[in-house]
């Protein structure tokens, strides 16, 4: 695999074909490494999910604003959510962590403002969603990220507990006529000269 080529061609998909659907292998592949992403501490303060369901996927089209034709067309819709009841939270620490871990947690975390630890258990979140994106360009699987939603309703429409809707990727396969496409209109990215330093 030659992951700088697969880079190059991933692209945030503004239009899908609403005919192509992802297959339950690749869904269940997706699922297995979301479960496999990192983040500090291995803490895994997240809740992902997976929406197919055409009147769900609709509903939440609908308290998305400008993203719904995407959410509408794409295969399937991921909600990622973060866990946000700090007791709830602490028990899995202590339940699930290694002892390094729960020491890290006991030491830095337990007693800052809570505000201050939703906030650290929020970017934990935001890791899983670059590897998560990183792993569908793998898959050659089309995604867009959505900040642009409403997560009250969302969490709402799913039922969600003791967690916060934080933002939502749609998935599928994009419409040959989607003019965001690299191949069409480029990348536009800062040069390396301009974001990277070297301390050699």
């Amino acid at each position: 695999m030659d992951f700088r080529k697969i880079a190059e061609k991933r692209y945030t998909t503004k239009k899908y074909d609403a005919s192509k659907k992802i297959s339950e292998a690749h869904i269940q592949d997706l699922k297995h490494i979301l479960m496999l992403s990192p983040s500090s501490i291995n803490s895994q303060p997240w809740l992902f999910t997976f929406v197919s369901h055409k009147e769900t996927k609709d509903a939440l089209a609908e308290a998305s604003f400008f993203n719904a034709p995407k959410i509408t067309k794409a295969s399937h819709l991921v909600v990622f959510s973060v866990q946000d009841n700090l007791e709830q939270f602490e028990r899995h620490v202590e339940e699930n962590l290694a002892e390094g871990s729960v020491n890290y947690y006991k030491q830095f975390l337990k007693d800052q403002p809570s505000e201050k630890t939703i906030n650290w258990l929020t970017q934990q979140v935001y890791l899983s969603l670059g590897f998560f994106l990183a792993a569908c360009a793998a898959m050659e699987i089309d995604s867009t990220p959505m900040e642009g939603i409403e997560p009250e309703k969302y969490k709402e429409i799913l039922n969600i507990k003791n967690h916060k809707v934080l933002f939502s990727v749609a998935i599928g396969y994009r419409d040959p006529e989607d003019g965001n496409q690299p191949s069409i209109n480029g990348k536009s990215r800062l040069s390396i000269d301009k974001i990277i330093t070297s301390i050699e």
